[in-house]
């Protein structure tokens, strides 16, 4: 016992001494057998023998005890490890406990002060103000501090689930995997590179990294340590600052005044390659040289020398002009009157740290003034004469016509229906396709003939001189053979049609606005003389001119002055006669008690966008009173002619369920009638509106079939319910044998298709029993009614026979 390495004793059950060791004398200095029957306390220390008690006290009760801790009083006192164990007699009662007391003061000193060093890094680690990571070679995060979660947005929780992957962006992984391969390898101690990373919330952060390795005393790698800063501030300013010189390199590469800017010894830093080309000095041998060996001036006079206006500026700290009092000295001996301008240059405190010198050659002054002239009297986007310069060059035609005895003619080119281009590709894919037109149109002229591009689709052609009005019509055709096959770059070929209107001069006029004014009136006829043709100018176009301007300016008010009105046309079953349909067809009373026709009004409220408000009204007074006789028990579906303008406007479909939500009728008994040209030339928006409107229950007929240039395929991929015969097929079906067998063809073909048919314009028993008999089901026209008030009509309904009555499920 007395010659182990440390303190031994044993403590009877009142824990007092009954053996030490000699280890006692030499750890404290005193006499061993002096601490017999001594209590704890009296030879631990008071301070420890409380500490080490409890573990004395667990020993008692059969327990082996490990305890560390402070014992012994001054100078003795000491750092332990105690090893506590029962000392059982025979019959295994514990009797006393052997206490073997280890001197780990040293130890315990290094541990402490590893603790402290631990405790100082990680305190430093958590709260540094840049981000901190211990990365596992695999990729793993082992500790994050607290400014990486804030850059990140996660918690530290969150954050140590996840791997370098997993927050790096894909683009700049392998970079990121390169240089820690190459740290792992030992290839070098330790790299800085920028990176991407990847938020929570997905946006990008850019980052400074640095990253080193540590390893084990083997040289194993343990972890990385990574540091980073946040400089996605710094990258945004770097890019606001690289755009700002990027713009700043570009406009001065690309405006035509010459640019010098200097330090304060007006040495060159910088010039752009107008002044290069008007100095002859290369950027590469002008920077750093004196700037009058670059910029030399001299007066109008020979041999006269003009001060640097730069040097005047800097030393005023103001702006300096020089205007038309001197000239460039070219590197290679020639001279170029020029103007300019010098300023200094000031920093962010103001101060003047150096200047720039701004000049331009004012021998270009008249080219550039023509150049102006004419961009002022051009289309920018074509390239053509614009309305200022055709009003000039038709005048100067009428006064030639008129010294010649010579005829002209002015030919007005309206695109049809253009604004679906623009709806369906874009406003770019418009333009680009108005200027391959202007291509077009322009490569048929001569050259004394002149074509314009007054706004927008339209066109006038100007043909100072013709022999006959034959000539303006080849001319027509020709534009009209343009329009045809049109390539534009980016689109498919287009077929595009258009309306021309041609008056002649002097015959029309000798004044251009009358003579553009003319033209645009016949070009307005053709349109609504169904479009894509020419038509003459004619004194009656005037007055027909005049009568749509007032027709124009009455629709304005119609609607507020309850001027409009719907009648209904019946339509009936084709076996028994009985009423099963009904067509609204909208009028239009004039003050003095008599009726404007459809086709007087409705393309001019079509022209001028008022088709829209009022088709809106018809919509809603139809579907009203379609609800009123089904409330009646007379539910039959009313249909609607719906315009071209119509579906082009935003608010149609709107519009369209607002009037069965107010109306609270079923939108199986309504129908709406769409001409053949609306689905045939309809983009991708139409088609997408008609399938909306089939979604909402409502019918669509197509009005005017077998006239235009309908398709299989159409009726194939467009959502259509009804194919409404045109009344010239059916006026010439009795008379006509190839247009009985169209019509026969057109019944058997919705059939075969399941759609339902409608013959309009019956007006003879004979038509009737054509169609009766070539299958048609639904018969409409004069020969069962002309269009009549509701009124009217309802009480046909109740005069039908009871068995015949339609009834609210009639469709």
């Amino acid at each position: 016992m007395s010659q182990l390495p440390g303190l031994v004793a044993w403590l009877d059950r009142d824990l007092c001494v009954g053996y030490l060791n000699d280890k006692y004398r030499t750890w404290t200095g005193g006499d061993p057998a002096a601490m017999l029957g001594r209590p704890i306390g009296a030879w631990l220390g008071a301070a420890g023998g409380e500490a080490i008690r409890p573990a004395l006290e667990s020993a008692l009760q059969g327990e082996a005890v490990d305890f560390d801790g402070h014992l012994f009083d001054d100078p003795a006192r000491r750092y332990v490890h105690a090893s506590l164990r029962p000392d059982r007699d025979a019959d295994g009662t514990v009797r006393g406990v052997i206490a073997l007391l280890t001197d780990t003061t040293d130890r315990h000193a290094l541990e402490q002060r590893l603790r402290e060093s631990e405790q100082r890094f990680f305190g430093a680690f958590q709260h540094a103000a840049i981000g901190m990571a211990l990365v596992h070679p695999d990729g793993r995060f082992l500790r994050v501090n607290t400014a990486v979660c804030q850059m990140f947005q996660y918690t530290e929780e969150e954050f140590l689930q996840l791997d370098i992957a997993s927050v790096t962006h894909p683009d700049d992984m392998s970079d990121d995997d390169e240089l820690r391969d190459e740290l792992l390898a030992g290839r070098r101690d330790s790299y800085q590179m920028e990176k991407r990373n990847i938020r929570k919330d997905g946006q990008v952060v850019y980052l400074q990294l640095s990253v080193s390795v540590v390893r084990d005393a083997a040289g194993a790698p343990l972890y990385f340590v990574s540091q980073a800063q946040d400089i996605s501030a710094r990258k945004r300013f770097e890019d606001e600052l690289f755009r700002e010189r990027e713009l700043a390199e570009v406009t001065l590469s690309s405006i035509g005044d010459g640019v010098i800017t200097t330090d304060l010894q007006l040495r060159i830093t910088s010039l752009n390659p107008i002044a290069a080309a008007m100095t002859g000095w290369p950027r590469t041998q002008a920077l750093g040289r004196p700037l009058e060996d670059v910029f030399q001036l001299q007066g109008d006079a020979e041999g006269e020398t003009v001060a640097n206006p730069l040097r005047e500026a800097l030393a005023r700290n103001a702006i300096v002009d020089l205007a038309g009092k001197a000239v460039l000295r070219h590197r290679n001996g020639f001279v170029t009157p020029v103007e300019d301008s010098a300023a200094p240059i000031h920093d962010h405190a103001g101060n003047v740290i150096g200047g720039v010198l701004v000049f331009h050659d004012i021998s270009e002054t008249r080219s550039l003034a023509l150049k102006m002239m004419h961009l002022s009297q051009h289309d920018p986007l074509t390239g053509l004469p614009n309305r200022q310069l055709l009003h000039a060059r038709i005048e100067q035609a009428i006064a030639n016509a008129e010294r010649r005895r010579q005829r002209g003619a002015v030919l007005h080119l309206d695109v049809d229906q253009f604004k679906r281009i623009n709806e369906t590709w874009g406003h770019d894919a418009g333009d680009r396709v108005l200027q391959a037109l202007a291509g077009r149109l322009r490569a048929l002229l001569g050259n004394d003939e002149v074509l314009s591009r007054l706004s927008g689709d339209e066109f006038v052609v100007l043909l100072p001189q013709i022999e006959a009005p034959a000539d303006a019509a080849s001319m027509a055709e020709r534009l009209l053979e343009a329009c045809g096959e049109l390539r534009a770059e980016g689109l498919a070929t287009l077929e595009l049609r258009a309306s021309i209107g041609v008056t002649l001069f002097p015959d029309d006029g000798t004044d251009a606005e009358l003579l553009l004014h003319n033209a645009d009136s016949a070009m307005y006829e053709t349109k609504v003389g169904g479009r894509h043709g020419y038509r003459f100018y004619t004194p009656s176009m005037r007055e027909r001119d005049s009568a749509r301007r007032r027709i124009e300016d009455g629709l304005h008010t119609a609607l507020a002055r309850d001027q409009l009105r719907l009648l209904y046309q019946p339509k009936v079953d084709a076996v028994d006669g009985r009423i099963v349909g009904a067509e609204a067809l909208l009028r239009w009373s004039k003050e003095d008690g008599g009726w404007w026709l459809p086709d007087e009004f409705i393309p001019i409220a079509e022209d001028s966008g008022l088709i829209v408000p009022i088709g809106a009204w018809v919509l809603r007074q139809a579907c009203r009173q379609a609800r009123a006789w089904q409330r009646e028990g007379h539910g039959i579906p009313v249909s609607v002619n719906v315009s071209p303008v119509q579906l082009d406007d935003p608010g149609f479909l709107a519009h369209l369920d607002a009037a069965l939500v107010e109306s609270g009728l079923d939108p199986h008994l309504l129908e709406l009638e769409l001409t053949e040209r609306v689905v045939v030339s309809g983009s991708q928006a139409t088609g997408a509106l008609l399938r909306a409107i089939r979604r909402l229950g409502v019918r669509i007929s197509l009005d005017d079939f077998g006239t235009g240039y309908c398709s299989l395929s159409y009726l194939k991929h467009f959502p259509v319910d009804v194919l409404k015969i045109d009344r010239a097929f059916v006026h010439d079906i009795i008379q006509d044998s190839e247009t009985a067998a169209i019509t026969t063809g057109i019944i058997a073909m919705a059939r075969s298709l399941h759609k339902d048919v409608v013959a309009e314009g019956v007006e003879t028993l004979a038509q009737s029993e054509f169609l009766r008999d070539a299958g048609c089901p639904v018969l409409q026209g004069y020969l069962y009614g002309a269009p009549m008030d509701a009124t009217l009509l309802e009480a046909r309904l109740r005069e039908q026979p009871p068995g015949q009555r339609a009834s609210s499920g009639d469709t």
